[in-house]
């Protein structure tokens, strides 16, 4: 875990990164598919182009990093209630808009499979492979009881928002999705 008052500069030099690169950072806020998607997408083409890529993923969207197998997590009623209602992990996202009951983000997925788009676990476990720093909102953590167990491999340490807000004044590029 990063303390609070950790600067994004010993926060990066700790991941290795190299001051003279160009730098992207995102904000995932939301677990909706078709937010999640383009922000992966993004995040991934920047790392391939060689860009220094950073997502701090902060109330809803920090349950993209949770293990698709993860059920239930937290350790009071609210935080296991809200964990039933929200299930997390990239294998169970559905659309925000168009959602049809399932039929929108089923009827997605398959055209996305049949034009060769990587699926959002794909593209996690790719972000992963490639050096995107992926990040968990310490506070949406606490929130919500999720530990660094529930997450998948490759996780950074979490922020605080303090953090992430230094990080990305230091980027070249800062995007909200």
């Amino acid at each position: 875990m990063v303390a609070e008052n950790t600067t994004a500069s010993e926060v990066a030099e700790a991941a290795g990164a190299d001051e003279g690169n160009k730098r992207m950072a995102m904000i995932c806020w939301s677990s909706d598919l078709d937010r999640v998607w383009p922000t992966l997408i993004l995040a991934t083409t920047g790392a391939a182009s060689g860009l220094e890529v950073d997502i701090f993923f902060t109330f809803w969207g920090l349950r993209v990093l949770q293990r698709n197998d993860k059920r239930v997590t937290g350790s009071n009623w609210m935080q296991i209630g809200e964990s039933l209602v929200d299930r997390g992990g990239t294998e169970h996202l559905k659309l925000g808009k168009i959602h049809f009951a399932g039929a929108g983000t089923t009827m997605i997925k398959k055209l996305a499979k049949e034009h060769k788009v990587a699926s959002p676990s794909e593209l996690l476990e790719a972000a992963v492979a490639i050096g995107v720093r992926l990040h968990p909102c310490q506070m949406t953590m606490d929130l919500y009881g999720l530990k660094k167990e529930d997450f998948i491999d490759g996780v950074q340490p979490s922020l605080g928002a303090a953090s992430f807000i230094d990080m990305a004044l230091k980027a070249d590029i800062q995007l909200f999705i």
